[in-house]
Protein backbone atom coordinates (compact mmCIF):
# COMPACT_ATOMS: atom_id res chain seq x y z
CA UNK A 1 0.00 0.00 0.00
CA UNK A 2 1.38 3.40 -0.96
CA UNK A 3 1.91 6.02 1.73
CA UNK A 4 -0.09 9.19 1.17
CA UNK A 5 0.50 12.79 2.21
CA UNK A 6 -3.14 12.80 3.34
CA UNK A 7 -4.87 9.82 4.92
CA UNK A 8 -8.66 9.39 4.67
CA UNK A 9 -10.18 6.16 5.99
CA UNK A 10 -13.59 5.06 7.25
CA UNK A 11 -14.24 2.19 9.68
CA UNK A 12 -17.73 1.30 10.93
CA UNK A 13 -19.03 4.75 10.03
CA UNK A 14 -16.19 6.70 11.66
CA UNK A 15 -14.15 8.69 9.13
CA UNK A 16 -10.62 9.80 10.01
CA UNK A 17 -8.61 12.29 7.95
CA UNK A 18 -4.96 12.97 8.78
CA UNK A 19 -2.26 15.23 7.38
CA UNK A 20 1.16 16.30 8.66
CA UNK A 21 3.45 19.33 8.39
CA UNK A 22 7.05 20.03 9.30
CA UNK A 23 7.80 22.43 12.17
CA UNK A 24 11.22 23.96 11.35
CA UNK A 25 11.13 26.37 14.30
CA UNK A 26 10.82 23.42 16.72
CA UNK A 27 13.38 21.21 14.95
CA UNK A 28 17.18 20.93 15.23
CA UNK A 29 18.38 19.02 12.15
CA UNK A 30 22.02 19.28 13.27
CA UNK A 31 20.98 17.31 16.39
CA UNK A 32 18.80 14.87 14.41
CA UNK A 33 15.59 16.28 15.88
CA UNK A 34 12.79 16.75 13.38
CA UNK A 35 9.40 17.84 14.74
CA UNK A 36 6.18 17.33 12.80
CA UNK A 37 2.69 18.54 13.54
CA UNK A 38 -0.34 16.63 12.37
CA UNK A 39 -4.01 17.50 12.03
CA UNK A 40 -6.76 14.97 12.57
CA UNK A 41 -10.42 15.30 11.61
CA UNK A 42 -12.81 12.63 12.90
CA UNK A 43 -16.42 12.53 11.69
CA UNK A 44 -19.18 10.13 12.69
CA UNK A 45 -20.81 9.25 9.37
CA UNK A 46 -22.65 6.33 10.95
CA UNK A 47 -26.10 6.07 12.49
CA UNK A 48 -25.20 5.71 16.17
CA UNK A 49 -23.15 7.74 18.64
CA UNK A 50 -19.68 6.61 19.68
CA UNK A 51 -17.00 7.83 22.09
CA UNK A 52 -13.27 7.80 21.32
CA UNK A 53 -11.69 5.94 24.23
CA UNK A 54 -8.02 5.45 23.29
CA UNK A 55 -5.35 5.80 20.64
CA UNK A 56 -2.55 3.59 19.32
CA UNK A 57 -0.01 5.18 16.98
CA UNK A 58 2.74 3.40 15.07
CA UNK A 59 5.45 5.87 14.05
CA UNK A 60 8.28 4.70 11.76
CA UNK A 61 11.30 6.84 10.91
CA UNK A 62 13.42 6.71 7.72
CA UNK A 63 15.78 4.17 9.29
CA UNK A 64 12.95 1.78 10.16
CA UNK A 65 12.89 2.56 13.90
CA UNK A 66 9.36 1.90 15.19
CA UNK A 67 7.80 3.77 18.10
CA UNK A 68 4.36 2.91 19.43
CA UNK A 69 2.31 5.43 21.38
CA UNK A 70 -0.76 4.27 23.33
CA UNK A 71 -2.99 6.12 25.71
CA UNK A 72 -6.48 7.27 26.66
CA UNK A 73 -8.30 9.67 24.35
CA UNK A 74 -6.63 12.35 22.25
CA UNK A 75 -5.22 15.71 23.44
CA UNK A 76 -6.69 15.05 26.88
CA UNK A 77 -10.21 14.41 25.61
CA UNK A 78 -12.48 11.45 24.90
CA UNK A 79 -14.98 13.04 22.53
CA UNK A 80 -18.43 11.52 22.05
CA UNK A 81 -19.63 11.95 18.49
CA UNK A 82 -23.29 11.87 17.55
CA UNK A 83 -24.11 11.00 13.92
CA UNK A 84 -22.81 13.79 11.60
CA UNK A 85 -20.74 15.30 14.43
CA UNK A 86 -17.00 15.84 14.06
CA UNK A 87 -13.91 16.51 16.18
CA UNK A 88 -10.65 18.14 15.09
CA UNK A 89 -7.31 18.35 16.83
CA UNK A 90 -3.65 19.09 16.19
CA UNK A 91 -0.72 17.36 17.85
CA UNK A 92 2.94 16.63 17.10
CA UNK A 93 5.68 14.02 17.13
CA UNK A 94 9.46 14.05 16.90
CA UNK A 95 11.68 11.91 14.69
CA UNK A 96 15.45 11.44 14.46
CA UNK A 97 15.21 11.46 10.65
CA UNK A 98 13.84 14.05 8.18
CA UNK A 99 10.93 11.82 7.16
CA UNK A 100 8.83 8.94 8.39
CA UNK A 101 5.27 7.65 8.56
CA UNK A 102 2.42 7.44 11.05
CA UNK A 103 -0.60 5.16 11.20
CA UNK A 104 -2.68 3.54 13.88
CA UNK A 105 -6.07 3.01 15.44
CA UNK A 106 -8.54 4.70 17.74
CA UNK A 107 -10.70 2.54 19.96
CA UNK A 108 -14.30 3.72 20.04
CA UNK A 109 -17.18 2.62 22.25
CA UNK A 110 -20.88 2.74 21.38
CA UNK A 111 -23.49 3.68 23.98
CA UNK A 112 -24.39 -0.03 24.33
CA UNK A 113 -20.79 -0.79 25.41
CA UNK A 114 -19.69 -2.32 22.09
CA UNK A 115 -16.03 -1.47 21.41
CA UNK A 116 -14.40 -1.33 17.98
CA UNK A 117 -11.15 -0.17 16.42
CA UNK A 118 -11.10 2.61 13.83
CA UNK A 119 -8.19 2.61 11.41
CA UNK A 120 -5.99 5.69 10.91
CA UNK A 121 -4.43 5.20 7.49
CA UNK A 122 -0.69 5.68 6.97
CA UNK A 123 0.51 9.18 6.11
CA UNK A 124 3.89 10.83 5.56
CA UNK A 125 5.86 13.03 7.90
CA UNK A 126 8.34 14.86 5.64
CA UNK A 127 10.65 17.81 5.89
CA UNK A 128 10.38 20.15 2.93
CA UNK A 129 13.36 20.15 0.59
CA UNK A 130 15.33 23.39 0.40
Amino acid sequence: MATQALSDTTTQGIRVGATAFYLPQESSPEQSQFVFGYRIVIVNEGETAARLRSRHWVIIDAEGHVEEVKGPGVVGEQPRLEPTQGFKYTSYCQLATPWGTMEGTYQFERDDGAKFDVRIGRFFLAREKK
